[in-house]
């Protein structure tokens, strides 16, 4: 394999293992507010319970979410250094942001949520629980806002500068970070970065229901991570819809490849699932004709611009994103129906939930990671062959002074080093629910705060 096929190799591994840890810790940021809020307003302990057990969790998702992320940020300068070059201003204003706005607030009260249990007061913690929790959800704005610039370019004109160098310089900041797809991408994620965190919540108290352990905690922890479930369940059928109706106007031959569209006729039919011929450009499966013309342009009629619009050059791997794709719809069906069975139980009053759907449930701690994984990939395979949609092409990208046999160092290297970092997030995470929330731990705030 040449050097572009193994740095873009090294990449999306190191990427897939990083992006496991920053969702849940978004996600479970946002459940400790819910939990800290209820126990200031209720001064039940089993809500002090609850935020005291997830924050060891988010402790340890924020900590490998760090660690494995920033190898990705030397991957830049190291395997992709014409691309470096040529996004330098727009990666330097944006990615400087998540510096400052992100990083800084989270270092900053991350020591306060940690260890400050005790030692300030009730309203100071709580402030601290609500900082960290903006500041990740601010590490997302900037990652997503400058990725989302890549799919969508505004905001820069093209310079070449003395030495020859092409490069894009940033003309007006806002219009790069609100380039046109920005808004729907973020949401898109932040969304799903919050279903990853409910259904981690929901996992865990499903196997504790299934043990017939920490019964109470259970409930509780199955409640906060319902309400979030399906409320983001709901939400994220809007956004897809959303985003990919953008997709479709800004980047229609990756939108083609999204749905196996080979051919541009009316009444374009919508697949359920499907596999994809390449060779004879066709798609076979499960389809409802002129559904994909009518969630895009909202008229059945109205043909959805096909693969035999643009040159073959530019085509992507369809087969590979139309899987991935769909993958990821599949996984939001998952989670959805875990969720409102969930749901339908609560509602019921009854948590005596059946043995199948307590399994059903602890399994779909992976629906959301799979559904997060698929999505990044069908965008960034989708995008293919360019890095920045109709700028740089991913052949123009990497740098081209370091040899395959490197990359191929380097890269058996991350995959030894991010699969024993993922071994011990395992191994910890497992210890800690088998240990359970703390029945005997003491109250976070004491009396003297009321005696002062």
């Amino acid at each position: 394999m040449d050097v572009e096929i193994l740095s873009r190799l090294q990449f999306a591994f190191t990427i897939t293992f990083h992006y496991i840890y920053p969702p849940l810790s978004i996600g479970i940021s946002l459940a400790m507010i819910i939990m800290e809020g209820m126990y200031l307003k209720t001064r039940d302990i089993l809500w002090e319970k609850l935020t005291k057990f997830w924050l060891k969790v988010f402790a340890m998702t924020f900590a490998l979410g760090v660690a494995t992320g920033i190898p990705m940020m030397f991957s830049l300068g190291t395997n992709w250094s014409r691309y470096s070059r040529f996004v330098s201003d727009v990666s330097g204003s944006l990615l400087g942001a998540e510096g400052m706005f992100a990083f800084l607030v989270e270092a900053g009260f991350l020591g306060i949520l940690l260890f400050g249990w005790n030692k300030v007061s009730p309203k100071v913690h709580f402030m601290s629980t609500i900082l960290v929790s903006v500041g990740a959800h601010f590490s997302a704005i900037w990652i997503v806002s400058f990725n989302s610039w890549m799919q969508t370019p505004a905001g820069h004109k093209i310079t070449t500068l003395a030495d020859g160098t092409v490069v894009a310089q940033v003309v007006n900041w806002w219009k790069v970070f609100l380039s046109p797809s920005n808004l729907s991408h973020l949401t898109h994620v932040i969304l799903g970065c919050w279903m990853a965190g409910a259904f981690l919540i929901i996992s865990v108290a499903a196997y504790y229901m299934s043990k017939g352990r920490h019964h109470k905690f259970a409930i509780r922890s199955m409640k906060v991570g319902l309400v979030l479930a399906m409320t983001t369940a709901i939400l994220q059928l809007v956004s897809a819809d959303h985003l990919a109706r953008k997709v479709a106007t800004y980047n229609p031959e990756k939108f083609a490849a999204f749905e196996g569209v080979y051919k541009t006729e009316p009444y374009t039919p919508a697949y359920a699932f499907g596999w994809v011929d390449a060779k004879n450009e066709k798609v076979y499966g499960l389809s409802v004709p002129g559904l994909l013309s009518w969630m895009t342009y909202r008229d059945p009629s109205v043909p959805v611009p096909g693969l035999d619009q643009f040159p073959k050059e530019n085509w992507s791997k369809v087969p590979v994103v139309f899987q991935m794709y769909h993958l990821m719809i599949l996984m939001w069906a998952a989670m959805t129906a875990a969720a409102f069975i969930g749901g339908y139980y609560w509602w019921k009053k009854r948590w005596n939930i059946k043995p199948i759907f307590l399994k059903f449930m602890m399994w779909s701690v992976a629906f959301p990671q799979i559904a997060n994984i698929a999505g990044w990939y069908s965008s960034c395979i989708g995008r293919q062959p360019w890095t920045v949609y109709k700028l740089l092409k991913t052949s123009e990208a990497f740098s081209p002074v370091i040899s395959a046999g490197q990359v191929l160092g380097s890269l058996i290297m991350f995959v030894v080093m991010y699969l024993l970092f993922f071994v011990l997030f395992l191994v910890l995470l497992n210890r800690k629910i088998k240990a359970g929330p703390a029945d005997h731990e003491q109250l976070p705030y004491r009396d003297i705060y009321r005696e002062s």
